[in-house]
């Protein structure tokens, strides 16, 4: 834990009695009034609590759970605070439990076993919490206050036609680039911007300001935060600063709908954890702390997972689809229409890629870069060349779960060309198509397709499931998964499978051109690692990449007889069991899946691959992949969504209740404003998307399920001042 510079963070210790409630309900009382009291305060409370009788798993208590546990849940709940701890520490029992106000404050419990004097175990855990950075000031590009009128002015008096028509594509993308590239000099202002968190606040009002500066000045004055001038200096600048946060986060909150990213950006800038990379570990287990050798870290460690594609032994992919389609697509037919159309849907919010064009400037000036863009996607197909840039990816590591200092619990988002998006946005829309029109995808795949998504999967899913179980029959559901399914795919198998498909002539060149001598480099703090090769897999954070990978993984279930559904990569297969035979099928499936992972290059992370019995006279198969026994589980979470073996939603409902509470408790620690229209907003905006996301599938039916949900609802209008009771 780093607290050198860090905010103030309130660190506490805790033992009650496993006889507390004997000696009367005031000892548990005061407890409570105690974890009520540092509620809102950054807080840290660990110790002994000596509550046997709370399902941390479930975060609920169990049936035998006293008053005083039941009570002490619920505190922690009307307070959003997290508790950790979900190992036993005390033979079977959690009793020791480590306790913050923001859920991301510790990471990576750990049990160390048992203690030399006690009967416990030992936690270790880190502490993440936010520091003061050194100042570092740059200049960057200030497109807010471009002079767009006399760029398009400017633009408007170049000939593209006779500039660009004898140019090869490279030479034709170089051109174009110093072109634009001038006029962002000559008309594009620079500002000076500070990347240290003890800059002016966003909220900051110039009224604001002025209050805290005098209020600086009086204390200096009189020496004494005691002396009435003083103390009417510091109400006032208070009473400013309240004003002007109120204020901000209103036009926020009435904004949110076109905005939704400002202001969780602005309630996440408040938070007292950190939410950067790293500090990481290497693979000769030495701390990395440095930005520049944090982003070399993540970029080996994403390049260590491409797969050395087997180029002598590629696989027949027309075999698998019987041949061709008839009707095949080499090439599109593009009008300026189209390119502006693409153009004007830019989103000036994201970051340029390699080439450094910024869509900001791309989409304020997009009639008059039409033409070139035109040229620039009609010679690239033509010649079947792309140009480096477009070939080149600034990647950002986006946490994902796990220890943060492991790379490997990053995940690598591509920062490519918008020009280039572009024009894979215009192929893969030509490309959709095609695939549609000749119905070449198949009806298991519900990721990336129009009128799918991972709402349909489970209705399909859980539609088959209970009417086998309302038919009084058993499933076995075996849920797969990719490692980095991504990053990995093999450049030559995929070709093959893009031809399968029909996809031919200059399409087809102008893909391979596009993945072919890909480069990759992290992206970090504003540090830049060196250059690596990608020598597999389709980008992510490109247009084209999610479409290639349907394409690829299209044909996983032929041969299969059971029941299979795809999300992209989430793939699970199951199977109606009647007898003996039947489970023999799905092993025989799983086994077909294997060997398609092998021929296809694409392995399976078979430790993660899951197995759930469902039905009360299941035969409980042991299936195997690989030699390898796959785990049996009772829950297991499915596109966002937690399965059961008992085809109940109450596990769900408890993980979403969690989550909508977490969210209602980042809400009120992070905006000051009580107004209800700015509630109301944060609340529809954070809180009720968690518990409506696929509520068709899991919509539920018992009172108690519904009532922890309503829970969430009750927190949230005691929130407003008037409804309190």
């Amino acid at each position: 834990m780093r607290l050198a510079n860090a905010k103030e963070l309130l660190i506490g210790v805790c033992y009650r009695t496993p006889t507390s409630s004997v000696f009367g309900p005031g000892n548990d009382d005061l407890l409570n009034d105690l974890i009520q009291e540092i509620g809102s305060k950054h807080h840290v409370l660990m110790g002994d609590f000596n509550y046997p009788d709370i399902d941390w798993s479930l975060h609920s208590c169990l049936p035998t759970a006293s008053k005083d546990c039941r009570a002490f849940l619920d505190c922690l709940d009307d307070n959003f605070l997290s508790q950790h701890v979900t190992v036993p520490t005390r033979k079977d029992s959690i009793l020791d439990l480590i306790i913050s106000n923001e859920p991301n404050t510790v990471d990576a419990v750990r049990n160390l076993g048992n203690f030399a004097s006690s009967d416990h175990d030992i936690l270790s855990f880190d502490i993440n919490i936010s520091v003061t950075e050194s100042s570092a000031r740059c200049r960057v590009l200030d497109y807010a206050k471009g002079d767009y009128i006399s760029m398009r002015n400017e633009l408007q008096t170049v000939d593209w036609n006779s500039i660009l028509e004898s140019l090869p594509v490279v030479e034709c993308w170089k051109t174009f680039r110093e072109i634009i590239d001038a006029v962002e000099t000559k008309y594009i202002p620079t500002k000076s911007v500070s990347s240290s968190k003890t800059k002016k606040p966003v909220w900051m009002t110039h009224k604001a300001l002025k209050s805290v500066k005098r209020k600086y000045r009086v204390y200096s004055k009189y020496n004494s935060r005691d002396h009435p001038a003083c103390v009417a200096a510091a109400k006032k600048a208070k009473t400013d600063i309240k004003n002007a946060k109120r204020n901000f986060e209103y036009k926020l909150a009435q904004n949110i709908k076109k905005d939704k990213k400002s202001l969780f950006a602005y309630a996440r800038s408040k938070s007292k954890v950190k939410t950067n990379v790293g500090p990481l570990v290497d693979t000769t287990g030495q701390a990395v702390t440095s930005n520049s050798e944090m982003a070399e870290e993540c970029n080996k460690c994403f390049a260590s997972t491409f797969t050395v594609e087997d180029v002598h032994h590629v696989p027949d992919a027309d075999e698998v689809f019987h041949g061709t389609p008839e009707e095949t697509f080499s090439d599109i037919e593009v009008n300026m229409e189209m390119i502006q159309a693409k153009l004007s849907k830019l989103r000036t919010d994201k970051a340029p890629g390699a080439d450094g064009m910024s869509p900001w400037l791309l989409k304020e000036v997009q009639e008059f870069i039409v033409t070139p863009v035109y040229f620039l996607m009609r010679k690239s197909l033509d010649e079947g060349i792309v140009p480096d840039n477009w070939r080149t990816a600034y990647v950002s590591p986006i946490y994902k779960k796990g220890c943060r200092d492991q790379a490997g619990n990053y995940r690598p988002v591509s920062l490519t060309s918008q020009i280039s998006k572009v024009i894979e946005s215009l192929l893969r829309d030509a490309i959709v198509e095609h695939l549609e029109r000749n119905t070449l995808i198949r009806d298991s795949q519900h990721g990336f397709r129009k009128g799918r998504s991972c709402l349909t999967n489970l209705l399909a899913f859980l539609d088959k499931v209970t009417e086998s179980i309302d038919n009084g029959l058993c499933v076995d559901v075996i849920f797969l998964d990719f490692a980095k399914a991504f990053d990995k795919v093999p450049h030559q198998r995929l070709l093959r499978k893009l031809k399968a498909h029909g996809i031919q002539g200059k399409i087809l060149k102008w893909i391979s051109a596009w993945l072919t001598n890909r480069r990759q480099r992290v992206c970090l703090q504003g540090e830049l690692s060196g250059w690596l090769d990608v020598t597999s897999g389709v980008p992510q954070g490109s247009v084209l990449g999610p479409v290639l990978f349907l394409i690829f993984i299209n044909d996983l279930d032929s041969g299969i007889v059971n029941w299979i559904l795809k999300f992209a990569d989430d793939t699970k297969i199951y199977s109606c069991l009647r007898d003996q035979k039947d489970c023999d099928a799905l092993q025989d499936d799983l086994d077909l899946l294997f060997t398609w992972s092998t021929e296809w290059q694409m392995q399976f992370n078979v430790d993660k691959c899951k197995v759930m019995h469902i039905g009360k006279k299941n035969p409980l198969y042991t299936y195997k992949m690989n030699s390898s026994k796959l785990e049996e589980v009772t829950t297991e979470k499915d596109l966002g969504v937690y399965i059961s073996n008992d085809a109940k939603p109450s596990v769900h409902c408890q993980q979403i209740y969690l989550k909508a509470n977490r969210m209602l408790g980042f809400v009120k620690r992070n905006i000051i404003s009580r107004h209800p229209s700015i509630l109301l907003n944060m609340y529809k905006s954070f809180v009720r998307p968690q518990v409506k996301y696929c509520s068709p599938a899991w919509s539920p039916h018992y009172q108690k399920d519904k009532e922890l949900l309503e829970r969430v609802q009750h927190r949230f209008t005691r929130m407003f001042r008037h409804l309190r009771q």
